[in-house]
């Protein structure tokens, strides 16, 4: 397998992968209708208000933006304007960060499995011998490509609309810049890489800097320069990374607070309390003010707070392991192997430096996950599948060129013999079609296992260039058929709310790894199951309030029916009104649009995802009191006084979340006393408004 490969196979094999993970990422998008429509409000607002975009208002009329830097935001906005308002100009941008993560993934892998020991040239430059493009490096490439492909949690978020998908984006290509700079100790790509840091900041603030650890040590073992040279680029890239983020949180804490939107998730209307706070290490503590639930503090039976238990084993464990950790034991051995086998390499040797990058980034985002006390999701996990599939690469493609020796053979089994056990135990958590695949995977597996443990003899059997490939294909497979059976169910399910899963299992609640709901979704008709909304391939949700333009589904599900405030259930992933978005009848929209030019806002709600599900129904400026919780200080309740006495809001709308969230404002409550104490209330459906302009005698 370490003939060349000709340049006609390399372009139809990397077309055939990013077309496969462009149908995969694609297909039938528009059926998670608005998906997150916290992010779609946004989307829509930016898409009508140049500010409203700048800023990620949630919505045009820029009263609150939200909880998040606006990169994203940028995006989707820039498309809403480009191609209208619908699923597919919200979602479509996000498939195709997808389609090009996979493919600068590959750029990547390529690029360091043919890069030989670096040279001094005559001038003084430092040069690096290009090593014939193989079937072996290839096939190695393609592999990594393909593992991140086809991980769940991939192709739930590079068909969904949170900030994920543009932070994974982002870290896959500072790698490939830190790993070109490396090559020859070339600053502007340390640079490049440091920009691009910047940028996945404004995407989802500190976890974007959780791979600076990984690809600083890499660049200051690997660059082929002295240590005065190295520091030197080093501190040009922290500088790039200031220069990259900081830019925008200046610009926004020098607006006068009167000139702008609230900043959302703050309790001081300040993006540095939300970069630090809310948004930094807030998430590791679990002192996350204004948030749903406390973290670590609130310890439930079970010894898991809201947001699970934390330890060693989180990444395995839960809903996580199904969207994400099929191949990390696989990754973890081969990585080490690689590194113990590649020790008397030159300290300049780019390959060692890529496995210390990958490695570090997955080990180092693993241990924040693992024990992070505050808010945590399980599809958070999608920037580990980059480091996965690259870790998986780099070290098959190391450890099978000493596959003569014992030890190289004794790794490769043990990986795929772990690997094998692990799919079936992942498979075994679901049910129906996932039990009975348990069974090829354990043939292969067992195959694989037995005849990479025996490599040489069978290399005497039959002819070593007929082995090779053949083993090879058969581990590939048995690694795959787990992951690639849940990324397809994935793929064909509707995805809606603000918590989301990928694969057959389900969360039970908020944010939680495993639990009752995790265990149900094995039974028929669970509660857990029904109550997450995602089955094994079972009949999709069916979407309320009709259809948006292009035929799309917005909103929540109608699954559930109504609850107090006109919320529902949340949809397929979703956990509740607040996280699964509210049923807006057509009567509600009616009225909504009822002389709205009138006014600067069409009607104010409680909470972001109630606002937001009336917004996209009407496509009218709705005012979210309280921001995402409904805990944020905003607007206040003289300032919302002052707002309703000029004219300014037409309608109230009952419902959401209000209150003391964990310690946030209690403004929110305070509004709403006020409102049903001075206005007298209607039903229209099953929600109860306010019309502002009418206070009772």
């Amino acid at each position: 397998m370490s003939r060349p490969v000709s340049r006609a196979v390399v372009l139809v094999s990397v077309v055939v992968l990013l077309v496969g993970t462009a149908v995969l990422y694609l297909w039938n998008l528009s059926a998670s209708g608005w998906a997150n429509s916290f992010y779609s409000a946004a989307a829509q607002a930016g898409g009508v208000s140049w500010k409203a975009w700048f800023f990620g208002s949630l919505d045009a009329a820029n009263a609150i933006t939200v909880d998040k830097p606006p990169a994203a935001m940028w995006l989707m906005g820039l498309s809403v304007r480009l191609f209208g308002l619908s699923s597919w100009s919200i979602l479509a941008p996000e498939a195709l960060l997808g389609v090009a993560s996979v493919g600068v993934l590959y750029a990547t892998l390529r690029r360091v499995l043919t890069r030989g020991p670096a040279g001094t040239a005559a001038d003084g430059t430092v040069e690096r011998t290009r090593e014939p493009l193989t079937v072996r490096v290839h096939v190695a490439a393609m592999l990594g490509a393909v593992v991140f492909a086809l991980t769940p949690v991939a192709v739930l978020m590079f068909r969904f609309n949170n900030p994920d998908a543009l932070l994974t984006f982002c870290l896959v290509l500072a790698t490939y810049f830190t790993l070109r700079a490396t090559e020859r100790a070339r600053g502007r790509w340390l640079v490049a890489a440091g920009a691009v840091i910047g940028l996945g900041f404004l995407t989802k603030m500190l976890q974007a800097f959780l791979v600076l650890p990984a690809l600083v040590v890499a660049y200051a073992v690997a660059a082929p320069a002295g240590w005065g040279r190295r520091i030197r680029h080093l501190f040009l890239a922290l500088g790039a990374v200031v220069v990259s983020a900081g830019w925008y949180i200046a610009l926004v804490e020098l607006v006068p607070a009167s000139r702008r939107p609230y900043i959302g998730g703050s309790q001081d209307n300040s993006i540095l309390e939300l970069a630090l706070g809310y948004n930094g290490l807030g998430r590791i503590t679990g002192d996350e003010t204004g948030s749903v639930t406390g973290g670590g503090g609130a310890v439930a039976a079970g010894g898991g707070g809201m947001w699970g238990s934390t330890g060693v084993l989180r990444m395995f464990s839960g809903v996580s392991g199904g969207m994400v950790s099929w191949l990390i034991p696989a990754a973890l051995v081969l990585g080490i192997a690689a590194l113990v086998f590649l020790r008397r390499r030159p300290r300049t040797d780019v390959l060692r430096a890529a496995i210390l990058a990958f490695g570090g980034w997955l080990v180092v985002m693993m241990a924040v996950f693992s024990f992070m006390a505050g808010i945590y999701h399980d599809y958070y996990t999608i920037v580990l599948a980059p480091a996965i599939g690259a870790l998986v690469a780099l070290g098959a493609f190391v450890v099978w060129g000493r596959r003569q020796l014992v030890a190289g053979r004794l790794v490769l089994a043990a990986a795929m013999a772990g690997t094998t056990v692990w799919a079936t135990v992942l498979l075994g958590e679901a049910s129906g079609i996932y039990l009975t695949l348990r069974w090829p995977v354990v043939a292969l597996g067992a195959l694989a296992t037995a005849a990479l443990a025996i490599l040489p003899t069978l290399g005497r059997l039959v002819r070593a260039s007929v082995v090779a490939p053949l083993v090879v294909g058969v581990a590939a497979a048995a690694s795959l058929v787990g992951p690639a059976a849940y990324a397809v169910q994935t793929a064909a399910t509707p995805h809606a709310g603000s918590i989301v899963y990928a694969g057959p299992v389900s969360g039970g609640g908020p944010g939680r790894a495993g639990g009752a709901g995790h265990r149900a979704a094995r039974g028929v008709g669970g509660v857990g199951a029904a109550a997450a909304g995602t089955r094994a391939f079972g009949p999709p949700p069916a979407f309320a309030q009709g259809t948006a333009p292009g035929g799309t589904a917005p909103g929540a599900t109608a699954r559930g029916g109504t609850v107090p405030g006109g919320t529902a259930p949340g949809g397929a992933g979703g956990a509740g009104g607040l996280l699964g978005g509210t049923l807006v009848s057509e009567e509600m929209t009616t009225l909504l649009a009822t002389d709205a030019g009138s006014y600067t806002w069409a009607a104010a709600s409680i909470g972001a995802q109630n606002a937001a599900s009336y917004q996209l129904a009407s496509r009218l400026p709705v005012m979210a009191i309280g921001g995402f919780n409904g805990s944020d200080p905003s607007p206040t309740l003289a300032q919302f006084q002052q707002d309703v006495a000029e004219g300014k809001v037409h309608w109230f709308i009952a419902g959401g979340m209000g209150g003391h969230q964990n310690g946030g404002s209690d403004t929110a409550s305070q509004i709403s006393t006020w409102v049903t104490g001075h206005y007298a209330a209607r039903t229209v459906g099953s929600t109860t408004v306010y019309d502002l302009t009418e206070p009772t005698p």
